[in-house]
């Protein structure tokens, strides 16, 4: 893993204690998601908690990275099972709502791809008040679905829709794995900015993949940079 690329995330903005991820499926928010929070723990964050609700896809949960977070000390809650044998069953474990009832904890919320995923968001709506929780939508303008301004618009608009949670911020994630280069990541902060003054958003941040690019070549926008350390995506899955 590459645990030796970090920056500082002091410049980003700041949110509630509960932060709730969404995304289209392949927009990067379960790397997003691990990712913030190991750089949240480097920089000394004391209590936090990392809660898997994609229950409807068997692939890239954050919970496949629970022995890397746990020996980290973030807490890794969701499935009802801890086995990867068992991971694929759609079953949430009672557990995972320890984290949200606790005032002191920050809590990342994987929350589940499209809008049909976000639904599971509702079981937990008394958890996520206007005044304890932010919700962000991470954005690949090189997927098929969000490859316009207008598509992205469309799939932010029947995730609110669906979970009746309004989106503050947008996380810029465009990416080609290991094709990606800087152009990629200028592209999508392009579209990023227009997309949010289309929705009257905010950018939280523009991501990218700290083993392919490097930061030197996206200095024009350095202070809403984040490195993805790309946990979720071994080597093998780009071959």
């Amino acid at each position: 893993m590459y645990s030796e690329v970090f920056m500082s995330i002091t410049s980003l903005p700041e949110t509630n204690r509960i932060m709730i991820v969404t995304g289209h499926y392949g927009s990067g928010k379960t790397e997003f998601s691990v990712s913030l929070a190991m750089a949240r723990r480097r920089e000394g964050k004391a209590k936090l908690a990392v809660v898997d609700l994609d229950i409807a896809n068997p692939y890239f949960r954050s919970r496949e990275r629970r022995a890397e977070l746990e020996a980290a000390g973030i807490g890794v809650y969701g499935s009802l099972y801890n086995t990867e044998v068992t991971a694929e069953l759609p079953a949430l474990g009672a557990s995972l709502r320890a984290p949200l009832e606790q005032k002191d904890t920050q809590v990342i919320v994987d929350a589940g791809g499209n809008d049909s995923g976000a639904l599971v968001l509702n079981q937990f709506r008394k958890y996520f008040t206007e005044d304890d929780s932010t919700a962000l939508a991470v954005v690949n303008f090189s997927r098929f679905e969000t490859r316009t301004v207008e598509t992205a618009v469309e799939h932010i608009h029947a995730i609110e829709q669906v979970t009746k949670l309004p989106i503050t911020y947008i996380v810029n994630n465009t990416h080609l794995l290991r094709e990606t280069t800087a152009e990629t990541i200028l592209r999508g902060h392009e579209l990023t900015l227009t997309l949010c003054e289309k929705l009257g958003k905010k950018l939280y941040c523009d991501c990218y993949p700290a083993p392919v690019v490097d930061a030197s070549e996206l200095q024009e926008f350095r202070e809403t940079l984040f490195p993805l350390e790309m946990y979720m995506r071994q080597s093998w899955h780009d071959r």
